[in-house]
């Protein structure tokens, strides 16, 4: 498993896609207020060097202890959403929104999806004040998998999705 350090250098893909304006303190502050939750400080140190944006292809996906719709054994976590209104990208700020149009339970805050499936910081059992887990979300399936106890342990067990075998499932389970 890389240290967050190290993973923090090369965490960051080519491209602009998703990418917010630069993260401020009072964006933070306005977020964190907006969302009713304390964000978490590793994630704020990445989205420090960049806010937002495609995930380096060494760190795009996380690991699952159980099968889910996507893989026998990882998530894809290709893109992390920054903080912010540009318009077109999808930010952290959305999550209000997307948690009633998807059906999510509350309190989350979403970090990485596409309506089927989302990758979030979990505050339901910590508190919004507490330190979140990240728990991967299937809205077609209705299920649910806790994939780190935290978002620093989330980033430091990242890898490439070329590590696993490279069997993913489409739809309910079925081999794409």
């Amino acid at each position: 498993m890389a240290r967050f350090d190290e993973v923090k250098e090369t965490f960051w893909g080519e491209g602009a896609y998703g990418v917010q304006p630069p993260l401020t303190e009072r964006t933070v502050r306005e977020a964190e207020h907006e969302l009713g939750v304390t964000l978490p400080p590793s994630l704020l140190d990445l989205l420090r060097k960049q806010n937002g944006g495609v995930v380096a292809d060494s760190w795009n996906a996380a690991p699952a202890a159980e099968p889910t719709s996507w893989s026998q054994d990882h998530v894809p976590f290709d893109e992390l959403m920054g903080i912010g209104r540009s318009e077109g990208t999808v930010s952290l700020l959305d999550t209000p929104y997307l948690v009633e149009e998807w059906g999510l339970p509350s309190p989350i805050a979403l970090v990485s999806g596409d309506g089927h499936s989302w990758i979030a910081l979990d505050y339901r059992r910590c508190g919004s004040d507490g330190e979140p887990s990240v728990t991967w979300f299937d809205t077609d399936l209705d299920a649910e998998l806790q994939l780190a106890v935290d978002f620093r342990s989330f980033v430091e067990g990242l890898t490439s999705d070329k590590s696993f075998g490279g069997e993913e499932f489409s739809g309910a389970g079925g081999l794409s």
